[in-house]
C-alpha cells in the first residue's frame, strides 16, 4: 500500500486559497480518481474538488470552513502498489534521512515565516516557538495542525510564563487581530453574523483590488430611446419563440464586447514589469445572490449575437440561483460589464474585477428631458454608462474613445438592428 496526499488545487487564474465548504467523503470510504471528494469556495465560485488517486480515504486533513493556501494538504489517500513499487518506500520509512540542518536547507522553505493568526495564537498560548517548528505546509508553512499535533503530543515548554518569543507571537497576534477585525460595542438587540467562505473571498478580493489597483472613473450618457423602443416592441415575440427573455442588458454587454474589438487597449492587464493584451474578448458579469455576489464569464462575447449574449445571461444566472456554478464558469475574464441599473442606480464607481483593468458600469434607463439639436425639449429615454479604469494600464484618452464608441454603437440601435 501506498499513502498519497491531496493538495488544495488552484481553481482559478490569480487564486491563492480556497475555503473547504464541505466534505462528500469521510475516513474509510473508498474513492476512485475523478470521483468528488469536496466542495471548495475559491474567488467566489462553490466547486466540486475530484480525487487524483484511486485508494482509501485515511485522513481529512482540513477541516470543513477552513481556509488553505493552493499547494497545502487537504487529505489523505491509502493507494495500491505493486511489490516492487512498494519495497523501496517501506524501506525509506523504516530509515528515515536523519534531520540534518543540510536535508532541512534542501526542502522549500520559502513560507517558513509566514504565520497565519489562528498559528500565532495557538503558539502563544502555549509557550511553543514557532522558529522550532517543521512545517507541513506549502513552502515549509506552519499550519494550525502542526501547531496542535505539538500540543496533543504533551511537547510544549511547560513554564507558566511564556518564552520572550512567544510573548512577542501572542503580541503580534493580539495586533493581527485588532488589525484584520476591530470589533464594534455590541448593544441589546445588535446581531451578530458570522462571515461565510464566498463573503471572505468577496472581501479579499475587493481589497486586493484598490490597494493595489491606482483606481480613476470616468461617466458618458447615452440616449438609448430607439434601443429601448425597438427591443420593447419584440420582447415578447422573442421569448415565445427562443423561450428565454430578451434583456436590455443583451444590448449592452454587446455594445461593450464591439468596442473592445476596436480598442484591444481596454482588454488589457497588469503584469508587473509589463502589460498583457488579451486576444479573446471574455466579459465578466456580475450577478447577485441574498447574500453573495459571483461573476461568471460570457466567452468570445465578440463572436456572439444579442440572442447568444442574452441565452448565456439566462444560462449563467440560472446556475448561479441553482447552485451549479462551475470554476470553469468563472474563470477567464478580460472585462466587467456590471449591470447596476437593475436595482435602480443611476451613477456609480465600480471596483475592478482584479486582475482586470476596467469595469463598466450600466445604470438605470430613466426618462428625462433632453435638449435636442434642433433646440426643442423632447423626453428621451436616458442611461448612464460609468466606468472605472486601472490608470496604470489605461489613460483618459483610450477610454473616452472606447466610452464613446459604446455610446455610438448604442445610439444606432434600432428597428433596423437584427439581434440575430
Amino acid at each position: 500500500m501506498a499513502f498519497e496526499q491531496m493538495a488544495m488545487p488552484q481553481l482559478g487564474e490569480s487564486v491563492t486559497e480556497g475555503t473547504i465548504s464541505k466534505w462528500l467523503v469521510s475516513p474509510g470510504d473508498q474513492v476512485n480518481k475523478y470521483d468528488p471528494i469536496a466542495e471548495v469556495m475559491t474567488d467566489k465560485v462553490n466547486a466540486e474538488v475530484p480525487s487524483s488517486f484511486t485508494g482509501t480515504i485515511t485522513e481529512l486533513v482540513g477541516e470543513e470552513g477552513q481556509t488553505l493556501a493552493v499547494g497545502e494538504i487537504i487529505c489523505k489517500i491509502e493507494t495500491e502498489e505493486t511489490a516492487a513499487e512498494e519495497a523501496p518506500k517501506r524501506e525509506e520509512v523504516q530509515n528515515p534521512p536523519a534531520d540534518t540542518d543540510s536535508n532541512r536547507a534542501g526542502k522549500d522553505q520559502s513560507n517558513k515565516a509566514r504565520y497565519s493568526p489562528a498559528v500565532l495564537r495557538l503558539a502563544g498560548e502555549h509557550g511553543i516557538q514557532l522558529e522550532e517548528v517543521e512545517g507541513t505546509g506549502a513552502g515549509g508553512r506552519i499550519t494550525r495542525k502542526d501547531i496542535q499535533k505539538i500540543i496533543d503530543s504533551g511537547m510544549q515548554q511547560k513554564t507558566e510564563a511564556p518564552a520572550p518569543a512567544a510573548v512577542q507571537t501572542t503580541q503580534q497576534a493580539q495586533k493581527q487581530q485588532q488589525k484584520q477585525a476591530p470589533a464594534p460595542a455590541l448593544s441589546a438587540g445588535d446581531i451578530e453574523i458570522p462571515v461565510t467562505g464566498v463573503r471572505k473571498a468577496i472581501a479579499a478580493n475587493m481589497h486586493k483590488s484598490k490597494t493595489e489597483i491606482p483606481h480613476a472613473w470616468t461617466m458618458m450618457e447615452v440616449d438609448v430611446t430607439n434601443m429601448t423602443a425597438y427591443r420593447n416592441s419584440i420582447k415578447d415575440s422573442f421569448k415565445q419563440k427562443e423561450g428565454f427573455n430578451l434583456t436590455f442588458f443583451a444590448f449592452f454587454v454587446k455594445a461593450a464586447a464591439q468596442a473592445l474589438k476596436e480598442f484591444p487597449q481596454m482588454n488589457s492587464m497588469w503584469a508587473g514589469d509589463k502589460i498583457v493584451q488579451k486576444k479573446d474578448i471574455n466579459i465578466s458579469i456580475a450577478v447577485a445572490t441574498e447574500d453573495s455576489l459571483f461573476v461568471p464569464v460570457i466567452k468570445h462575447a465578440d463572436e456572439k449575437t444579442i440572442k447568444g449574449i442574452a441565452r448565456e445571461i439566462t444560462d449563467l444566472a440560472k446556475k448561479v440561483r441553482d447552485g451549479r456554478l462551475a470554476a470553469d464558469d468563472m474563470q477567464g475574464g478580460t472585462f466587467t460589464v456590471n449591470n447596476t441599473g437593475s436595482f435602480g442606480s443611476v451613477q456609480s464607481m465600480g471596483i475592478i474585477n482584479h486582475p482586470q483593468a476596467a469595469i463598466l458600469q450600466v445604470e438605470s434607463i430613466v426618462k428625462r428631458p433632453v435638449v435636442m439639436n434642433n433646440g426643442m425639449i423632447a423626453v428621451r429615454d436616458m442611461v448612464n454608462l460609468c466606468l472605472s479604469l486601472d490608470h496604470r494600464v489605461l489613460d483618459g484618452l483610450v477610454c473616452g474613445r472606447f466610452l464613446g464608441r459604446v455610446k455610438e454603437i448604442l445610439e444606432n440601435i434600432d428597428e433596423n438592428t437584427s439581434v440575430y
